[in-house]
C-alpha cells in the first residue's frame, strides 16, 4: 500500500504542471489582457487630457512605449519561457505581485484565508451533521409520505444554483419591500471591534446565516440520498438478517452494525477537508459581498489579474490533489477489505 501511495504523491507532479500550463497559456491569449488594459488606460488619459484634438493624437502609442509596457508585464518572451520563469518562482514559494494591489500575492491571499476557512469549515460540519441523520431517516422511513416530501425538498434546493438562492433570499429577507431580516451582505458588521464576545457571536451568525445556507444546499441532495442509499443497501445483506435472529433490537442493528459500514463511502469525502480554504463560490461571494477567496478569484479574473488567478489556481489544485489522496487514506483505513496495490 505505501508503494501506491508513493506513486499518488508522485502523480501529483505531472498533474499539477498539466493543469497550471493549460490554464497560464489560455489565460495569456485571452483578449483584454494587462497589457491590452494598460495601452488602454493611457489612451483615455491622453484623451482626456487633450481636449478636442486628443481623438486622433491617442488612438495609438509608440511602438516603444508598447514594448515596454510588455516588458514590464513579461509578455515580451514566448509563452513556454514565462511559464517556465513563473513555475520556477512557484517552487520558491514566489507567486508575484499583484497587477491590480501591487502586493506580494501571498499577503493578498493569507487575508482571506480566515474567511474562506470560516465559510467551509462551517459548510463542511453542518452538511454532514445534517445529511446523514437525515439520510438514516429517510432510509428507515423508505416509500413514506416523509420520504418524498424530504426527496422533493432536497432536489428542489439542488437545482438551484447557490448564487440564484442567495439573490432570492436577499430579496426577501434583506430589506425592500419584503423583509428586513438579515443584512444585505458583508462578512462582519461595520462595528465589530466595539461588540462585546456575545455580540459578535450573535453578529457573525447574523451575517454568515444565508451565506451558509446557499454554500450547503447544492451538498444536501449528494451526501442525503448517498447515506439513504448506502443504508438501504446494507439492510439487505446477511449480517443483518442474522443479528435480527439474534434477538437485537432495530435500533442496535441499523445504528451499531449497519451504520457504520454505510458511512464507509461518505467518510471518503472527509479527505477533501483541506480544501475548505477554497470552499466558497465566486458567484455566492459576489452576491454577499464576502472579500473571501472566491470572490478574490472572481475579481482576478475580470480585471484580468494573472499572478493572483494563477496564486489561487496553485493553492486549489494542490489542495485538491492532496485531498484526493487523503481519501484514499481515509477509505483504505475506514475499509480492512481495501487494499491498495
Amino acid at each position: 500500500m505505501g508503494t501506491y501511495f508513493l506513486r499518488r504523491l508522485l502523480l501529483v507532479i505531472p498533474t499539477f504542471i498539466g493543469i497550471t500550463l493549460a490554464v497560464f497559456v489560455i489565460m495569456h491569449f485571452v483578449p483584454g489582457g494587462p497589457v491590452e488594459r494598460q495601452i488602454m488606460r493611457y489612451q483615455m488619459a491622453a484623451a482626456e487630457g487633450g481636449g478636442a484634438g486628443a481623438g486622433r493624437l491617442s488612438t495609438s502609442l509608440p511602438e516603444e512605449a508598447v514594448e515596454e509596457i510588455r516588458r514590464y508585464y513579461g509578455f515580451d518572451k514566448p509563452v513556454h519561457i514565462r511559464y517556465a520563469q513563473w513555475l520556477w518562482n512557484v517552487v520558491r514559494l514566489d507567486l508575484g505581485n499583484s497587477y491590480i494591489y501591487q502586493d506580494p500575492v501571498w499577503d493578498i491571499i493569507k487575508a482571506r484565508f480566515p474567511v474562506s476557512i470560516f465559510l467551509g469549515l462551517t459548510g463542511f460540519i453542518l452538511s454532514y451533521a445534517i445529511c446523514v441523520p437525515l439520510g438514516v431517516l429517510k432510509a428507515i422511513r423508505h416509500g413514506s409520505r416523509f420520504d418524498f416530501v424530504s426527496s422533493f425538498i432536497v432536489f428542489l434546493g439542488y437545482s438551484v444554483p447557490g448564487w440564484a438562492l442567495g439573490t432570492a433570499l436577499l430579496v426577501l429577507f434583506g430589506g425592500g419591500s419584503f423583509w428586513n431580516v438579515f443584512p444585505l451582505g458583508g462578512f462582519r458588521p461595520d462595528n465589530w471591534e466595539y461588540l462585546g464576545l456575545g455580540q459578535k457571536i450573535v453578529a457573525q451568525l447574523h451575517h454568515m446565516f444565508l451565506p451558509v445556507l446557499c454554500y450547503m444546499v447544492g451538498s444536501f441532495a449528494t451526501l442525503t440520498i448517498l447515506t439513504k442509499n448506502s443504508l438501504m443497501e446494507n439492510l439487505g445483506q446477511d449480517y443483518v438478517r442474522t443479528a435480527f435472529a439474534k434477538g437485537l433490537s432495530e435500533r442496535r442493528v441499523i445504528f451499531v452494525h449497519v451504520l457504520r459500514n454505510s458511512l464507509i463511502p461518505i467518510a471518503t469525502g472527509l479527505g477533501h477537508v483541506f480544501s475548505l480554504v477554497l470552499a466558497g463560490s465566486f458567484l455566492i461571494e459576489r452576491v454577499f459581498n464576502i472579500d473571501g477567496m472566491g470572490y478574490l478569484g472572481y475579481t482576478a479574473i475580470l480585471q484580468r489579474d494573472y499572478p493572483v488567478a494563477l496564486g489561487i489556481l496553485v493553492i486549489g489544485s494542490l489542495l485538491m490533489l492532496v485531498g484526493n489522496i487523503l481519501s484514499d487514506v481515509i477509505y483504505a483505513f475506514v475499509d480492512p477489505r481495501i487494499r491498495f496495490k
